[in-house]
């Protein structure tokens, strides 16, 4: 097989599968059906490469990624899982953080509040777009309903929290979708790659014991295995751990920033009500 071709079908293929399977999940709201195809594409992949793209003989560095046995394959389709999750992470915590930074927003939104441009909010809101807008915007659409109904103050607000509640209901599990996955893959990676270095390690200390003479060439295929392994199984678990606590950092400060919006709402109606 020509070296290009090789390149294509181990990384070519398998970034088009990351970008192209993170840009659908990231646009789904539900992504059971996609997260399937992404498993069926990775394990094709997988397959792949090591029965075509791996040659069995030879001293090249993809003849060395064969003598690290099936295991291997498993390896690198956790890692392309793994990447596909990071970037799906990014691309959806980079639309929900919407157009504007979010002081910015703020500020436009509180100002329009005490001006009493209620529906100005509101566009302000859909330009913006993102959890936190989502979810001020519905806050302020129960208030203005409430008030066009000549609701009592604590009625009011009542509706409001109960507005924001609902509201932080739906648009938060968005924010902490797949980062369970992170760490299962980085937990798995760790597993396979100890599996796959346990049965290097056999491999290898048979050929130190079952004949007189220590036979080389079965011996390094032993320790290469149990190398390519370790290596694969510590580079998913390092870069999965990395990325979820990331992540969840992220999503700890978008929690933050709704609590911290939300009271700040509610603050400026206060104000308005008070005269």
């Amino acid at each position: 097989m020509s070296s290009v071709l090789q390149l294509i079908l181990s990384v070519g293929v398998p970034i088009a599968i990351i970008v192209v399977m993170a840009i659908l999940m990231a646009q789904a709201k539900k992504a059971g059906m996609i997260s399937a195809l992404l498993y069926i594409l990775t394990l094709v992949n997988c397959a792949v490469i090591y029965l075509v793209v791996l040659p069995k003989e030879g001293k090249s560095v993809w003849a060395a990624m064969r003598q690290g046995g099936p295991l291997v394959s498993i390896l690198i389709g956790l890692m392309i899982l793994l990447f596909t999750y990071v970037v799906e992470r990014y691309l959806t915590l980079r639309r929900a953080r919407g157009l504007e930074p979010h002081q910015s927003f703020i500020e436009k939104f509180r100002a329009g509040v005490l001006a009493r441009d209620f529906q100005g909010v509101i566009k302000t809101c859909d330009t913006q777009s993102g959890v936190t807008a989502n979810i001020l915007k519905a806050g302020i659409e129960m208030y203005v309903g409430q008030t066009q109904q000549n609701a009592p103050r604590e009625r009011k607000f009542a509706a409001l929290d109960k507005a924001i509640t609902d509201a932080t209901g739906r648009e938060t599990p968005l924010l902490e979708r797949n980062l369970i996955v992170l760490t299962t893959i980085a937990s798995i990676g760790t597993m396979v790659g100890l599996l796959g270095t346990t049965i290097g390690m056999i491999r290898a200390f048979q050929a130190m014991g079952n004949t007189g003479a220590v036979d080389a060439t079965k011996l390094a295929i032993g320790i290469s295995e149990a190398l390519f392994n370790t290596a694969f199984g510590l580079i998913n678990a390092i870069l999965g751990i990395v990325a979820h606590n990331y992540y969840v950092n992220m999503v700890d400060q978008f929690n933050y920033e709704i609590d911290s919006s939300s009271l700040d709402m509610k603050e400026s109606l206060t104000e308005i009500e008070a005269g």
